[in-house]
Formats: structure tokens, sequence, C-alpha cells
């Protein structure tokens, strides 16, 4: 403790979503970290509301990279966080039923062949049967064969243990109210008067990361939340979601209108939609949710009548799509972790040792093969 009813620290981390959680692990190796998260519960909102799943070739080229590193870290997690397997193989059948698709997804596998795990050409009548719950045989075809489902609540759960097991400290119902330059450091304030000061913060705030930015009086990152709509559907025959004993590949089309993903006996269809919103707490549209039907069955045979529940997610993005790491050259010691997009978990374990590495002054690590300033925020000045 510093001075009285103020807690002192190294790093103060807002945010307890993936994001905020993986960094605060990542940081703990090397400094005190405070943690402080809004609501009560962790996570509650982009984390919590994903599809949960790790696609490589999925997002801008920063990504791109940040995915490909992201499969080994996965893969050594469980061993340093004391959490089962985080990956469960289920690979991605990109479809395209008309010529909008088609030339979406022509540009997509041209554009990335050679990139680690991209996307591959497949015959339509292969597709089709790989998945014969299609309406009928795409104009195009895509496949995806390294991707996976991830364990996200274990992902979170294994950072979070694994700050504390480092000696961090981990705030709940602790929304940041005020933040302050302070000397060489900064003070937080939250809105139940507690007060941290630390050398360092790090924005990790998601759908607010420019709202806490104007706190301290720094300018944002441009970054704009954009809600995503999930509803749970029942099949009425669930067998039909394997085949050949295993579960249905996800299936998205390739102009991003639809996608499905079979969930024990249910299948999680989305419209794709991109509606921007205000941070806050998101909730599904009834239009978008039937849209999600309507495109899934007019693409299927599932037959899909009924939703069993629908919830919806902020995916925040800066101008360019590509995350937003490091700190202005005029606001020294405020860092932003922030616009993972629709690509947090996937990208969670080499972003957060990316942005360790930016805020601690240290080299980037060895097997991430993307320069950092091609995530700075100074990029968007």
């Amino acid at each position: 403790m510093g001075t009285a009813g103020t807690e002192t620290t190294d790093v103060l981390v807002i945010g307890g979503g993936i994001a905020g959680v993986s960094v605060a692990w990542e940081l703990a190796a090397h400094a005190r970290v405070v943690l402080t998260e809004a609501e009560d519960d962790l996570p509650v909102h982009s984390t919590a509301r994903s599809a949960a799943t790790y696609i490589p070739g999925h997002g801008s080229g920063p990504f791109r990279a940040l995915i490909d590193a992201s499969g080994p870290r996965f893969a050594a997690l469980p061993a340093l966080l004391g959490t089962p397997p985080l990956l469960t193989p289920r690979p991605v059948l990109h479809v395209a039923a008309d010529d909008l698709a088609a030339d979406h997804l022509a540009t997509t596998v041209r554009e990335q062949h050679g990139e680690p795990g991209a996307p591959v050409a497949l015959d339509p009548e292969q597709a089709w049967r790989r998945v014969p719950v299609l309406r009928r045989a795409p104009r195009a075809a895509a496949w995806t064969a390294g991707a996976c489902d991830v364990d996200t609540a274990a992902l979170h759960d294994g950072y979070r243990r694994g700050l504390r097991a480092r000696g961090g400290t981990v705030l709940r119902g602790a929304r940041v109210a005020a933040l302050e330059r302070d000397g060489s450091g900064w003070t937080a304030t939250t809105a139940a008067g507690h007060r941290v000061r630390a050398e360092t913060v790090v924005d990790a705030a998601g759908a607010w990361a420019d709202a806490v930015a104007a706190l301290a009086g720094v300018p944002g990152a441009g970054l704009t939340p954009y809600r995503r709509t999930i509803a749970a559907c029942p099949v009425a025959d669930p067998s039909v979601l394997t085949v050949d004993g295993a579960v249905l590949p996800m299936v998205v089309d390739a102009a991003e209108r639809w996608y499905l993903k079979a969930e024990a006996d249910t299948v999680l269809v989305s419209p794709a939609d991109e509606t921007p919103a205000e941070p806050g707490d998101a909730r599904p549209d009834d239009l978008d949710v039937a849209l999600a039907l309507d495109r899934v069955g007019a693409a299927t045979t599932l037959g899909l009548r009924s939703v069993r529940t629908a919830w919806a997610g902020l995916r925040t993005f800066a101008p360019d799509r590509a995350p937003v790491l490091g700190a202005r050259p005029e606001h020294p010691g405020f860092f932003f972790v922030a616009g993972q997009g629709g690509s947090g978990i996937e990208s969670a374990p080499a972003l957060a040792a990316l942005a360790a590495s930016v805020v601690l002054g240290r080299p980037s690590p060895a097997d991430i093969d993307l320069d950092p300033a091609a995530c700075s925020v100074t990029r968007l000045t």
C-alpha cells in the first residue's frame, strides 16, 4: 500500500475480458499487476459471448499472423495454467452460393495462398459430401483444416488463476471512474472510491477502451463496437449434425452473411451482423435472429423452426481492422491493448505476449511473425 486508502502497483490493467486477463498474466511474470473489471463477474461481455473458434486465415493480415503464432501457444498453455486441453479440432467449410460469395472466396484463397493454415479450394461436390445438410452443392468452396473449437471458459479461468498465482490482484465490480496522471505514474479511482496508483496503465477495456482513454485525457483509437447476434436452435433430428461419427464442420458463408456451428442437439446460427453500437450490454435484435434462421434455412435442409436462446456481443474494431497496441509518445505509460474485433479469443495467447513485450519495452517474441508497428496506436493518428 502507498498513501492511506491507495493501493500501489507497477501495472494497472483495466478490463477483465480475455485481452485483460491474458496480458495481465504475461506482465505478472515481470511486474506487480492489479487488474480491474467493472462487472462483478468475469467474463461478461464479448469474451463470454463469442462463438469460441480458432480459425487460421481469419481476419486482417496482423490477426492472421497472431492466430498462427497462437496455435502452438494454445497447445502449451494447459501445462502452464493447469487447464484441460484448450483446442478441439473442427474444420471450417467456406461456401459460396452466388457470384458475390464466389468472388469473395476466390480473393481470400488467392491472397492467403502460402500463408500458414490458409483455406484451400475444395471441390463443391466434395464440400456437399462433408456437410450433407447443405441444400445443394455450393458454387465454390474452401476448407480450413486446422480450425478448432476453443474452450473459452477454461482459457479465461486459467489466465485468471495464473495471474493470481503470479501474485497479481483482480478487483471485481471496480469500474474506473477517474484516471489521472500523477507525476511519473497514474492514479485510478473506482466508482466505489478505491484508489490504485500505478506506473503504467494498460487499457484492455474492449468496447470501452476509448472511453477509458478519455478518462485519462488520452486521444482514443477511433474504435467502433459492432453488435453480433447468435441464436441456438434445436434440431428435430440431431443425428444430422454428425458425419461419419464426427461433428459437422463449422460452415461459413464466404460473403459473411451467415454461419452455423453444431452444438450438441442445437445449431448456433448467426446472420454475421455488424451493427454499430454503443458500449454496453448488447442484446439480440429479433430481426437479426429472424435473418439468421432465414439465411441458414435457405442454404441448408436443417428445417430450423424455433430458437432455444439468443444473445449478442460486441466486436470492437479499429478503422483498419488491425489490433491496437502501445502508447502515444505524448502520453507515456498509457498503453492500449484493444481492437480485437472478432479474433480476441483465437489470437489471445500471441497478442498478449506481443502486447506485454511492448509494455515492458522488450524484444518481440521470436515466434510471432509480426512487427508491432503494424499494430501501434500511433498509426491511427
